[in-house]
Parts: C-alpha cells; structure tokens; sequence
C-alpha cells in the first residue's frame, strides 16, 4: 500500500551510506525589508504562476544557486543541517552500504532544512542513475540496456522504468539521468553497453516507453514517479575512432535522419522533462555552446519546454579540453546563453554568473529563464507540497518480490540464441551425468555499467543458477580456466582505473584443468564475453573503457578452443556489453547465446533457456561486425556502401534484427492495404506466421521499407515496425503493422520532409536479412480545392 509520510522528526544512521548525486538549493539566509509574498506554496495555484510569485523574490545569490549542483552548503552552522549535510555529501561514496530507509531518512533531513530553515523554503530536486535500475546500494537491478533492446518488448521496457522510478522515488530521488538515446554505431566505444542500439525507430521506441515509464502519463508527476533525461544531446553514440567524447562531425542530414530522431520521438511523445548536453562537439561546436542544436533545433523545432542540463564537467570541458572558452566566467556565459540551464559538477562554472549579472555581463533576464525551468521542473514534481517521503514504504518498494520477477522476466526474453547446431540446446537432463561450467564470467555476478550491489541474497551468477536448476540430478563442476582481468570483478570494477590483463603463459595451468573437466562432462557450457573493467564509460586518461579490437581479450579464444578440442559437446554464452567479433567461436562452438549483462537474476533467466524451461526470443539490436575493419558495420547503410572488401566476407556475423529459437516460423501472405495509397496517407501491412515447430516460442515480427527511387537516397532498408508475438506449436496468426504517413516520409534536397510518390519495397521478415517482401505504389497528395 503507498502512503504519504510526513516526517515529525530525522532520525539519521552513522553509517557512511551511498546513493544519488545531489542537486539542490543552499540559499541565503539574509532577509530582505520588502514584505514577502508565499502565495507560491499554495497547490491550487497553476504552477507557471507559482513560479512568478517565487521568482520575483529570489536574489541573484538564490538565483545562481539553483542552477549550480547546490555543493555550497552556505550559512548552514547549526550541527543538525551539518550533519544532514555531511552525510548527503557521502551518498555517492563507492564503498559505502547504505540502505533504503536510511537513505530517505537523509533525504527528509535535508529537506527540512531548505523547506523550514531558509529564507524562502525552496525544497531540493535530488538526482540520481537509473540506466537499468536505480543506481543505488539494494536497489534491483534490471538487465543492462543493450539488453532491454533485446527484448523488443516497448510495455515490458516501460515496467521496468515504472518499477525503477517508484524504488528511486520512494528514497526521496526525484530525477533520473536516464535513458540513453544514442545510436551505438560504434562498438568500439565502451558506452555501447548504455543503448537500445544502432536504429533511429528501435531506439526511439524504446526510449518513449522508459520515459513513460519513469514520468508516467501527466504533466504533474506523483511520487512513485521520476523526472527523465534523455541524454546525450547529440551524436555521442560514433565517436571518431571509437573513443569516448571525441567530434560526432556528420552533415544535418545525418543528424536528422538518423541521431535526432530518438530525441525528438522522447520531446514530441514522450514530453521528456530534462535534456543532457553531451561532451562532443558536432561540425566544431561542442554540444554545451550549441545554439542551432540546445535553441533551434530543441525549443523552437521541437517545442521542448523543460530544462537543459550540462553533463559532469561538460562545462569545465569548455576551457580544458575544447577550448572555446579562456575561463569558466567564459564558459558559464556561452553555455548559458546557448540555452544550458543547469551546472551538472561542483557548480565552478555557474557560480562565476552571479558577479556576471551583477557587472552586467549576463543579462539577468537570461538566468531568470534557467531559474524558470528549474523550478517548473520542481513544482511539476509536487516537492514544494510534498517534500517528504517515507522511510517504510522505501524499504517495502526496493528490490521488491515483484519486482525481482519483472527482473527474471526481462532477462528471460532478452537472451538471444545465436547458434543452434543440430539442436543441441535445450539440454536434456535425463541425458546428462555430469556438467561442466567453465570462464571467467561464469561464478561472478556482471551487471554492468552504472550498477550497484542489489545485495548478495539478491544476485544469481551462470554457475549458480545452472546449480539451483540442476539440483542434485546432475553432478556440477566448476572451473574458471582463465581471467580476462585481475583486480575488482563485477560492478565494483567499473571504478577501477588501473586495470591488469593476467600476464603472458599464466593461464596454460587453468586452461588444462578446464579441458580435463569438459573431458570428463556430458556438456561443457563456457561463459566469456567481457567484464565491467574492460567495457566501460572511459572518463579519463586513467580510466579507459573503449577498444581498438572487438576480438575476446586474453586467452579465452584459447580456452574455448581447448574445450572444444575434447570433443564434449560446448555451449558457449556470452555476457558483454557491445558486439564482439567471435568468429573462432562461431566456427566451431555448436551453441552460443548472448547474455548481454543480465541483470540480478540473470542466472536463473540463463538456466531456464539452457535447459528449455524457456524458449528465447530475444533479436539482436545491433550489428555483429566480422572485424573492426568492418566499422561502420549498421544495417541501415546508403546503397553506395556496397563494395565488398578483398579477401574477406563482408557480411556481418550476426545482422541487426537476428535471433533464432528453439521453434521455427514461416511467413505468409504479405500484403498492403490500402495500395496504392495517396502521399501523406496511412495503410496497414500484413503478414501471417506460422509456428511450424513442435515448441511454443515467441517471434519478433520486423518490418523495413525502401524506397526504389528518390530525389535524394535513401538507406537500403529501415525498420518501420516491429511486434513481438508469442505462438504455440502449430499456430498461424496474421499480424497486422500500422505503416504511418511518416515511416515513409523523407528530407528532400531543401531539407523538407516530403512524401515523395514513388513505388516504396515493404519488407516483413524475423532480422533485416532474412525478409520477404512486396511492393507498395505511393501516387501523388490530391491537390487542394
């Protein structure tokens, strides 16, 4: 049952806990002569004026403060705020341990502090992670978003942020940085593990349901609901060379075509409340002093009306690393004026516009609007009349029953079977004596980036849950054979900065015990892929996470090639974070699954589809390159790009779209109705699929268009559509896809969206290579009367 707390009195815990980064509002308690107005607290009063009456009465000190991060814990001397302080402070300590209630508690006293104790009662907006679970000590912990994309499940998506958004919510934590809508077209780059993918329409789709689900469905947010960020704004997911931050220098057709395109989906759907700017610059101009990008193309194309926040240090990167600006007084001037409302750092930057406006440098008309959209975000959020939460009911909320079964049911349908070779998988156990679980992945819980310990009770590793599944029916053996890095595993390895391979010849001894266990197993099933340590946000020089090489690190090539030289039939699955070049592994491994991070109770999700418990459904939302000398390796590429390389297959290893399963599906019937169709006008496209296997399993219907000739060119496909059905054996559906009037639409040569007549190939298939298809006319619009 949710209750709404109002707290008598704080009760705060000694212990150093962890949790959301912090942003709110230490104001000065200096009082002014003129009489002043509170009219703003009252909840019947439309927000906009609310916001007036409370603008009006800030100084420019109030002002500045609000867009700063709120590190200055000013004029705040009495040792209950200290305290209250000191330990808001210590939240997003790595190594501490806090819990739920005690992170509301720490919460509340600070509210307390700014709503009772300051001069105007402005009550904080806390911040915090929420990739894939919010990112905090015991809170659950959902599949890693590449993931999420996997599923190709939009409602199950919005679940997931509907469960993170009531755990953050229920600490007290108000806005989440998340989703990431980058296109990840570059596997290289360590971040790739953040998003749904390489596809505009995949990625939007997905990101309008996690912003649904974090905001919920009104402009007024309660309080089991976030405030969302779509991030990173723009062209951050290809990176030259791969590498984190670097230029995102493609033309504004490439833009809008295809990196814009979740954005605008997240502002005109979704109604996203909060936008990050990103590191890089696009054709010269960082992303923070972008006034075509942050001014033309968001508020004024778009109509986006909630607020710009920098990313950590974006701004201080003005003057350190782009070097557009001589100082931060520079910096914190530009960025302002491009329409950056908010300082997401120490508040270094801002801090400099409180003398600017006073010196009338900055008008201060311009931080007044940054004020404004702060603010509204604040009222929008209900903190001014309900700024406390309840400590109970954050206990209850986090990691819940209910939600660790929306964890196991996510991770179930976003495993994606590779490979199948005379259908060894699903396991049979009536056939099995003895089982051997091999890999550096294997025993170890991986979450992934932007993760938290959701606590050992909660956590299932491969090894684990093929344990808990087997029982004692079958005889388990373990053995880790080789590591891909020494130090830290799991979430904790994210942090760490300097990262060690074992050394050369090291790994001979682990990799001989492993092929003598698999000697001696029914079955060898063999966990590799990557670790938090080697995937990685790279922040810095002293902490990298992008690659040059998407081949397995270390010797586990070596490992599974020893196993598989036993001749016990292998099963190889995969936990990483990007598309890895296993080619060895492919060509001789007769099972590979891809894992992805998995999540929390990714063992069990694993156990069940190896053993058949579940039959997986999950399709590839990103490209499975031969080689980085493949890069850039997405599907939907220009016609021109059509040269094969010397030497070399040029195919993908595993397309876009790609994903089998322990059943089979035939397609039937494809058509469009109507057809043909005026430009500007809707139709419907159908298709029948069959089960034809003996199991019950679920497909992922996919639909691309192309349009044969046009004025400027177009992509040889695009996915369009898409829906996930489920079949019992024997069952025939037809599946109808919505092809909307703007699925077809392009930019033409004066950057218009157009319609253009023209016979467009509709294109219905299980992945983007293995498709049937028909074709539908588009006439010319009818001319006005």
């Amino acid at each position: 049952m949710r209750r709404t707390f109002h707290p008598p009195q704080f009760r705060l815990s000694k212990r150093t806990p962890v949790g959301p980064t912090l942003s709110i509002l230490v104001m000065t308690l200096a009082l002014h002569c003129v009489a002043q107005d509170f009219s703003y607290r009252n909840p019947n009063l439309p927000i906009d004026q609310r916001v007036s009456i409370l603008l009006k009465q800030m100084t420019p000190e109030e002002k500045v403060d609000q867009l700063m991060g709120g590190r200055h814990a000013r004029h705040l001397d009495d040792p209950e705020s200290k305290q209250a302080f000191e330990q808001l402070r210590q939240l997003w300590e790595v190594n501490s341990n806090v819990t739920p209630r005690e992170r509301a508690h720490i919460h509340n006293a600070v509210q307390k502090t700014l709503v009772e104790r300051t001069r105007l009662g402005i009550p904080a907006l806390f911040q915090g992670e929420a990739l894939h679970g919010f990112m905090a000590n015991g809170s659950t912990s959902f599949p890693q978003v590449l993931g999420l994309a996997s599923t190709w499940d939009p409602d199950l998506v919005r679940q997931v942020f509907i469960a993170a958004s009531d755990e953050m919510a229920a600490s007290g934590t108000r806005q989440a940085f998340t989703p990431v809508l980058d296109l990840a077209r570059d596997p290289r780059w360590g971040r790739t593990e953040e998003t749904y993918g390489e596809d505009p329409y995949l990625v939007a789709r997905m990101g309008v349901a996690a912003i649904e689900g974090l905001q919920g469905n009104s402009f007024a947010i309660d309080q089991h609901h976030v405030l969302a960020t779509a991030k990173h704004f723009a062209v951050h997911g290809q990176p030259e060379g791969g590498r984190n931050t670097a230029p995102g220098n493609y033309s504004e057709r490439v833009l809008r075509e295809s990196f814009l395109v979740p954005f605008e989906a997240a502002v005109r759907e979704a109604h996203v409340g909060s936008i990050m700017a990103s590191y890089n610059e696009i054709d010269g101009i960082p992303s923070h002093v972008n006034h075509w990008l942050l001014d033309t193309v968001l508020r004024r194309e778009w109509g986006f009306d909630g607020y710009v926040t920098s990313d950590g240090g974006g701004l201080q990167m003005l003057v350190k690393t782009h070097h557009v600006a001589g100082d931060f007084t520079e910096a914190a001037r530009k960025a302002l004026a491009a329409g950056v409302d908010y300082d997401l750092s120490d508040g270094s930057v801002y801090e400099t516009l409180v003398n600017q406006v006073r010196q009338g440098t900055v008008p201060e008309a311009e931080v007044d609007k940054a004020v404004q959209r702060i603010l509204t975000a604040k009222f929008r959020l209900g903190l001014f009349d309900h700024p406390y939460v309840d400590p109970d009911y954050a206990e209850q909320a986090t990691n819940s029953q209910q939600h660790r079964a929306l964890a196991l049911r996510v991770a179930e349908k976003s495993i994606v079977l590779l490979k199948n070779e005379n259908h060894l998988l699903p396991l049979d156990l009536a056939k099995l004596h003895t089982i051997a679980v091999i890999g550096p992945n294997a025993a170890d819980v991986h979450l992934g980036g932007y993760s938290r310990g959701p606590g050992v009770d909660h956590e299932v590793s491969i090894l684990e849950g093929i344990r808990r599944r087997v029982g004692s029916a079958v005889k388990v053996t373990y053995v880790e054979g080789c590591k891909i890095t020494i130090g830290k595993q799991g979430w904790a390895g994210w942090y760490e900065n300097n990262v060690q391979q074992p050394g050369p010849g090291t790994e001979a001894a682990g990799i001989h015990a492993a092929a003598e266990a698999a000697r001696q197993a029914d079955v060898a099933i063999v966990v590799v892929g990557e670790n938090e340590s080697t995937n990685r946000e790279a922040w810095s020089e002293e902490h990298l996470g992008d690659r040059d090489s998407l081949d397995l690190l270390g010797a586990q090539d070596t490992l599974v090639n020893a196993v598989v030289a036993t001749g016990t039939p292998t099963v190889v699955f995969l936990i990483n974070g990007r598309p890895l070049s296993i080619n060895a592994i492919q060509a001789s491994v007769s099972a590979i699954l891809e894992g992805w991070y998995p999540g929390e109770q990714g063992g069990i999700a694993a156990a069940e589809v190896l053993f058949g418990d579940v039959n997986p459904g999950g399709k590839l939302p990103i490209t499975f390159p031969r080689s980085v000398g493949q890069l850039p390796a997405y599907y939907d590429h220009k016609p021109s790009r059509n040269r094969s390389y010397l030497f070399a297959d040029s195919s993908p290893l595993f397309p876009f779209g790609y994903g089998l399963s322990y059943t089979s599906f035939r397609y039937d019937d494809l058509k469009v109705a109507p057809n043909p169709i005026k430009a500007g006008a809707s139709a419907t496209v159908s298709v029948t699929v069959t089960n034809t296997g003996q199991r019950e399993g679920e497909e992922v219907v996919q639909m691309y268009i192309h349009q044969r000739v046009a004025s400027v060119t177009r992509s040889v496909l695009e996915l369009q559509g898409f829906s996930r059905i489920t079949l019992k054996p024997g069952e025939r559906r037809t599946i109808d896809l919505p092809l909307r009037a703007d699925a077809l639409s392009m930019l033409d040569i004066d950057m218009k969206r157009v319609v253009e007549p023209g016979m467009f190939e509709i294109i219905v298939g299980t992945d983007s290579s293995r498709t049937t298809e028909t074709l539908l006319q588009v006439e010319a619009a009818s001319s006005p009367q």
